[in-house]
């Protein structure tokens, strides 16, 4: 029987401990395109947040629990594994180098040792396979202007690396192509980050099996500052595809080798973005399907949500195909009528999904790896769906994208005449998107009758370049405005979904700034809030953050500090910390390069000095985000602890 009880004191059976049991997540996959073996990169926080690499139909650990496949180029990394012809060639964490194994065999380093070099994005050379070209970042000097990244070769007979591309200050996404007679990578250089503006080349290749040289270096798209060409993947030998964001979204582009033509793939430009910002290394948003450079497999995001298309590089038309993952990513070629992806639905969390499309039939989806197949635990009656609402923020009504999910539990419902208390969830980047597919951590909290708002504020990727520009120089200004704003709106008529009084907001990273912006310039609209590894101070952001970022605030907040000093000096929460009347909750690893515990520590005492209420916790050897068990169970149980003393909840479980 249905129990009436106060919204934010319902019981449970999402716990912190059920979480974890699920938490060994995929992060990335890929597949050996000789055997379309496919493998997962999966996170294991109850082993002490290392990586593994899984044979995924056969749920099979690849390395023994020494192993830890991941790597730092960039920082936040990506792509630190590849598979060609029953090999697997990986970064392993601990010492950054580079080892081959073979199925059932030991771990063999290919990269010199007592290196200070980072390794990832790796394409084997497909006649001279024991040539591999690679991102080489070389952190021999320390400190983010001299940080130098190049692309190399790394020759596994010889273990020697060489350099053959440099001069730009980032590279992504080299590959060879199918008869190996080409290169092709994307690169760009400060102040664009790869979504502001990148270029994309290719050059002949020429090898004597021992050495590989590059010749007729070409331009292929792309414009510094303007233009964000991105995501090159070959068609066939003399085709590139790739997106770009000329027409406003990133759009379907091909570059032909023999004609020297660069062309929109699409009769149109559409107004969806077929792939994301570039954060991390593995990112990929379309494939080929034949390799005859006449079809494409792509996701898009369209109203909030991914679709699949195919693609006629012939024709320019698309045909959307049903899809139920609502969030997906990551694409990898298995066949002419195969690909395999990173897929969650509003439903299930994520996991790797292996699309077959025939030709005269609907395609067929199949959960992969174990955790996917397996049934949830928690019925789907306590699962609550996002619901995408679009708000006009005044003065001008531009449009914020929100998702919203309700208080949903079977078991419990809340008095007639009583609104549920918030989390307005600040999602990080601060150019990212709050997602509609499942998550059990919101899930976590929806079940316990509160309600959970995401807010897509201006300056979220996945509605084209324009709305990410309504961040440029107003970084610390729209973001906070459009979430307060949000806030407000839904506890007002005609939405009056929530209480106006019992309104949190949390945020990670930039995410942690936009709440600590909001509670020095709009104190009265939160009852708490969490930071979780936020930014507190912008000069110390330009400072001594890392080289992958280091030019991005300036665009983010108008200029550099010597240029616009009293912005940086309006917008850095630690100075405004007087007027924070919000009880606060900062968490903080003691291992982050990208926020460094500083930054909490710095605005915990200004707080603590003028006798606001102020929790400061440290998890020692965590790093941008959280990878053990063990902190992901306390940091959860920590902020719902806080909120319900601070809201006064007398809750009905721990």
């Amino acid at each position: 029987m249905t129990k009436t009880a106060s919204y934010g004191t319902w019981s449970s059976p999402i716990t912190s401990d059920a979480l974890l049991e699920n938490a060994a997540g995929v992060d990335e996959t890929f597949v050996d395109p000789i055997t379309s073996v496919i493998y997962h990169i999966e996170k294991r926080p109850s082993e002490g947040g290392r990586n593994a690499i899984v044979v995924t139909e056969e749920n099979r650990d690849l390395l023994g629990k020494d192993w830890n496949v991941r790597t730092e180029v960039h920082s936040y990394g990506g792509a630190p594994a590849i598979a060609y012809g029953g090999v697997v060639y990986f970064s392993h964490f601990k010492d950054s180098r580079v080892y081959m194994v073979k199925d059932g065999g030991e771990p063999e380093p290919i990269t010199p040792e007592d290196k200070p070099y980072r390794y990832a994005r790796f394409t084997v050379h497909p006649t001279h396979t024991h040539l591999l070209v690679s991102i080489l970042e070389d952190h021999t000097n320390d400190v983010p202007s001299a940080i130098v990244n190049t692309l190399c070769v790394i020759n596994t007979k010889a273990k020697s690396v060489t350099t053959i591309v440099y001069g730009a200050d980032f590279y992504s996404h080299p590959s060879f192509s199918p008869d190996g007679s080409h290169l092709v990578w994307q690169q760009w250089n400060h102040p664009d980050m790869p979504w502001e503006g990148s270029e994309i080349y290719c050059a002949k290749v020429s090898t004597d099996g021992s050495k590989l040289v590059l010749d007729d270096v070409t331009y292929v798209a792309g414009k510094a500052k303007e233009i964000s060409a991105s995501y090159p993947f070959w068609a066939s030998s003399d085709v590139i595809m790739f997106t770009s964001d000329i027409s406003g979204f990133q759009n379907p582009w091909k570059y032909t080798l023999s004609s020297h033509l660069a062309a929109p793939v699409l009769q149109q430009p559409v107004e969806q973005d077929f792939a994301q910002p570039g954060w991390r290394l593995d990112f990929d948003w379309g494939v080929p399907l034949e390799l005859d450079g006449k079809m494409a497999l792509y996701t898009a995001l369209k109203d909030g949500r991914s679709v699949l298309y195919v693609v006629s590089l012939v024709s320019g038309t698309l045909e959307e195909i049903d899809c139920p993952y609502v969030d997906l990513g990551g694409l990898r070629r298995v066949a002419h009528d195969a690909v395999v992806f990173n897929g969650a639905t509003s439903q299930s969390g994520w996991g790797v999904i292996l699309c077959s499309i025939k030709e005269y039939g609907r395609p067929q989806f199949t959960a992969l790896n174990a955790s996917a197949k397996e049934a949830s635990k928690f019925p789907p009656s306590y699962i609550s769906a996002a619901r995408a609402i679009t708000i006009p923020i005044p003065p001008n009504n531009e449009p914020v994208y929100v998702l919203y999910l309700p208080p949903k539990n079977p078991e419990y419902e809340g008095p007639v005449d009583e609104k549920p208390p918030c989390i307005v969830d600040v999602h990080g980047g601060p150019t990212g998107r709050a997602s509609p597919a499942l998550s059990w951590s919101k899930q976590f909290w929806t079940t316990r009758g509160w309600a959970w708002l995401d807010v897509n504020y201006g300056g979220s990727s996945g509605q084209g370049r324009q709305y990410i520009n309504r961040l440029a120089g107003q970084w610390g200004v729209v973001d906070v405005e459009d979430c307060v704003h949000a806030a407000q709106r839904l506890s007002s008529p005609p939405y009056s979904l929530i209480d106006p009084k019992r309104i949190v907001i949390t945020g990670q990273s930039s995410g942690g700034f936009t709440v600590l912006a909001a509670l020095c310039n709009f104190p009265d609209v939160f009852a708490a809030a969490t930071s979780s590894f936020g930014i507190s101070n912008l000069y110390k952001l330009a400072e001594f953050t890392h080289k992958f970022e280091s030019h991005y605030p300036f665009k983010l907040i108008g200029g550099t500090p010597d240029e616009v000093p009293q912005i940086y000096h309006e917008r850095s929460p630690v100075f405004h910390a007087d007027k924070i009347k919000s009880p606060l909750l900062v968490l903080q690893g003691s291992d982050d390069a990208v926020v460094p515990p500083g930054q909490a520590e710095e605005i915990v005492n200004t707080i603590k000095k003028r006798g606001g209420r102020v929790e400061y916790v440290v998890y020692q050897g965590e790093g941008h985000g959280w990878r053990k068990a063990e902190t992901i169970k306390d940091a959860l149980e920590k902020e719902l602890a806080f909120y319900r003393d601070v809201l006064r909840l007398a809750a009905a479980d721990p």
